[in-house]
């Protein structure tokens, strides 16, 4: 879809707003509509989905926020830009945390207004395009040697170079298309022009570190360094100088002064990762340089002025932390001035086929390795797997994968999730409370050897290979081999 097919729907109670956001769309080439009220603006809905919404807070039925809402409650996905002259930071916050794409202020900037659309219109059709190429099995058409096998194709999905060398599907070093990681974009591109303090909080391997990168280099501060603290690391008599510096004979082996992180940082961005780690007796020394912006090097007398953003990241529940009093709850506000909550990997496997086909092109290159093929069964396996390591551990699963697949399909001898079953009983999956049958040790082991035969029996007894038994079953084949012969399987005469 090209903008000029684009519809665009703009909400304000204001006629005058309404008109002049109007002829602003229409000199762009852009189709528009336009209506006073949000419950007007739903009504039209059953005819056609606009490609954005230019939409005010403060409407005479229900509000902007509400009407975004009421979108959400419904699945209807479109970017949403908020004008409004009520604009500020808590409102923004809701807004973008809420899936808002941008939020202006009256009186708006034409040429900002409509860069926004344009940035909206691009991003939905990208999604509409992934989409539909995602669509045929949920993962793509194969290309690969096995194209047209019914059973077992190799899953093969874009990873196309743009003229900055990222992926089609990447926000810079970022790569994913579910609905939380495009969250996660949109408050990045929303708070990184600013000096705003932010909070990243997740677990750990989930990508803190990569959105701390983003944030710098989309901010004024990008020429500028990225200074990197891992506050976990770091001996607890060495923390102010390590973040402040220390003059020469301050303490034992002080033979030289030093520049500490927040001086190496000046006018760029330092990035406190761990912070939950801090010592409680040296947070209040933190505190005072980020409120006051001021600090001295250990054994100095002298006042340094710091000119840093910060950005501070987390795996601890820093809430329960100032509960159990291990955290001060000053430093903690002061900090979350702008939180972002990263999703651990099993809450988007959506995301795994991505990051599964980035990470192998990535170890390819990296390892000297011949190209190996992900295929769908290796894929379920990924995806059926809870990544208590997040995407730090899948990584380290597809390198060590590519090694052992030498060209070959990929294998995962990964755990398979479940809790185990107690007292012989266990409820449905549907969590009704109904209790079913159990199965005794020697039934699953005929109902697994069963299960095997009926693979081999399949496949024709072809062990290895392109739509062999063991790709079928996603194992490796040394490891069906060595259960055949355990549970005494004989191909039929």
């Amino acid at each position: 879809m090209s903008d000029a097919g684009s519809q665009i729907y703009v909400v304000d109670d204001d006629v005058s707003v309404r008109e002049a956001v109007e002829s602003l769309i229409r000199s762009a080439g852009l189709r528009v509509r336009t209506f006073a009220s949000a419950q007007e603006m739903l009504a039209n809905l059953r005819k056609e989905l606009p490609s954005c919404l230019v939409l005010d807070i403060q409407l005479p039925d229900i509000n902007g926020f509400e009407l975004q809402q009421e979108l959400a409650t419904r699945e209807i996905e479109i970017p949403i830009i908020f004008l409004t002259g009520h604009g500020d930071i808590p409102m923004s916050v809701r807004a973008i945390k809420a899936g808002a794409v941008e939020f202006l202020t009256k009186p708006f900037d034409d040429e900002y207004l409509l860069e926004a659309i344009r940035s909206a219109i691009a991003s939905k059709n990208r999604n509409e395009r992934s989409v539909e190429r995602f669509a045929k099995d949920g993962f793509g058409e194969s290309t690969g040697p096995d194209r047209g096998v019914p059973n077992q194709p190799e899953i093969v999905i874009s990873t196309q170079r743009n003229g900055h060398g990222k992926a089609s599907l990447a926000f810079g070093e970022i790569i994913g298309q579910s609905r939380a990681w495009r969250r996660i974009i949109r408050q990045i591109e929303m708070v990184a022009p600013t000096d705003a303090t932010v909070l990243v909080l997740g677990e750990t391997g989930t990508g803190k570190e990569l959105i701390a990168r983003e944030l710098h280099h989309r901010s004024r501060r990008k020429n500028k360094a990225l200074v990197r603290v891992n506050c976990a690391s770091i001996p607890k008599e060495l923390y102010e100088s390590e973040f402040f510096g220390h003059t020469r004979g301050a303490f034992t082996n002080a033979v030289k002064d030093r520049m500490g992180r927040f001086e190496t940082a000046a006018g760029g961005t330092l990035f406190l990762d761990e912070i939950g780690e801090i010592p409680l007796e040296l947070q209040g020394k933190l505190l005072r340089v980020l409120q006051e912006k001021t600090y001295e090097r250990v054994g100095e007398d002298r006042t340094r002025r710091s000119d840093v953003r910060i950005v501070a990241a987390t795996n601890r529940d820093l809430k329960n932390e100032v509960a159990a009093g291990r955290f001060r709850e000053d430093l903690y506000y002061r900090l979350n001035v702008f939180p972002i909550r990263v999703a651990p990997l099993r809450d988007r496997k959506e995301d795994i086929a991505l990051l599964a086909t980035y990470f192998t092109e990535v170890s390819v290159k990296e390892l000297g390795c011949r190209r190996p093929r992900l295929t769908q069964a290796g894929l379920e396996t990924l995806q059926n797997y809870d990544w208590p390591g997040n995407i730090r551990e899948l990584r380290n699963v597809i390198e060590r994968a590519v090694i052992f697949a030498q060209g070959g399909a990929l294998y995962f001898d990964l755990p398979v999730n479940g809790s185990p079953v107690e007292a012989n009983r266990f409820e449905s999956d549907n969590g009704d409370g109904v209790e079913l049958e159990y199965l005794t040790d020697a039934e699953m082991r005929r109902r697994e050897r069963g299960n095997l035969f009926a693979v081999l029996q399949k496949t024709g007894w072809k062990i290895k290979g392109v739509d062999g038994a063991a790709e079928l079953l996603g194992l490796k084949p040394t490891t069906l081999i060595s259960r055949i012969e355990k549970m005494g399987l004989r191909r039929p005469a």
